[in-house]
């Protein structure tokens, strides 16, 4: 069984972020890491794929500049190997391009169970795993909190505001998992050193058979034409309670029209 991870590299969360000013895109020029959403996902995969005899798990992941590092450290995880999509071309693209760029470099490595997570946390669209899935043609299962495998088939507990749904798919099926589903590893110092020459397939759009025009800016049915500053949570109101503490509360839920 060969298992997929949808592996996103971002600009690491605990140092500021910045724009590109000209576009308002988030700047990636710098050192990327693994999403945390997406490891969750490695360790999904390694786990439904060391139950299942033969099977391997292979990363999947678009960022610019042949950016690595996140990459490298879910390999250390235990991922066999990586496919990274990297072109200038890519610049700009919405979750659309990504999606189509991702579910062809996916296709190549002819996956019989694509994980992902269920959004990331530069994005935040939770489009993307979905449109995957349109794109190659597959069922696909979100926010599941559990996963199991025979090797033929899946079962899912997928999380609902009133609890859980238990679904059934045949393979090949895309899940998206939920922050939790599992504990994820911390690599072991022999991982790291084996992740450094586990391979790393580097395609650009022309190798996945794409014109540039579907990707990038260019490809984008979206923009982003302004960024503004959110405002400063205001400071809030004291109240005294001299005996009419209540009749204030009510008044002020009316007044923001909550009754």
């Amino acid at each position: 069984m060969n298992v997929v991870v949808c592996v996103k590299q971002i600009p690491d969360p605990a140092a500021p972020g910045s724009l590109d000013p000209n576009t308002h895109t988030l700047d990636r020029s710098g050192k990327l890491i693994l999403d945390d959403s997406d490891s969750y996902g490695v360790e999904m995969a390694l786990q439904l794929a060391g139950n299942v005899e033969g099977s391997e798990v292979t990363l999947v992941s678009m960022a610019p500049n042949g950016e690595t590092s996140g990459l490298r450290t879910a390999l250390a995880m235990g991922a066999a190997k990586a496919i990274l999509v990297s072109d200038d071309a890519l610049a700009g693209s919405d979750a659309l391009a990504t999606a189509k760029v991702l579910a062809a470099a996916i296709k190549r490595a002819e996956p019989d169970l694509v994980i992902a997570a269920t959004e990331s946390t530069d994005g935040y669209t939770g489009t993307l795993p979905v449109q995957v899935a349109e794109l190659l043609g597959l069922p696909s299962v979100t926010f599941a909190k559990s996963v199991s495998t025979d090797g033929t088939r899946v079962l899912v507990e997928r999380q609902t505001e009133a609890g859980y749904d238990d679904v059934e798919a045949p393979l090949p099926v895309l899940v998206t998992v939920t922050a939790g589903v599992v504990e994820p590893r911390y690599p072991s110092f022999k991982g790291i050193m084996a992740a450094k020459s586990k391979p790393v397939d580097t395609l650009t759009v022309a190798d996945l058979g794409l014109d540039a025009s579907e990707v990038g800016a260019t490809g984008a049915g979206q923009e982003i034409t302004d960024v503004s500053e959110a405002e400063a949570r205001a400071g809030g109101e004291i109240v005294v309670d001299e005996g009419d503490g209540a009749q204030r509360i009510v008044a002020f839920l009316e007044q923001i029209k909550v009754i």
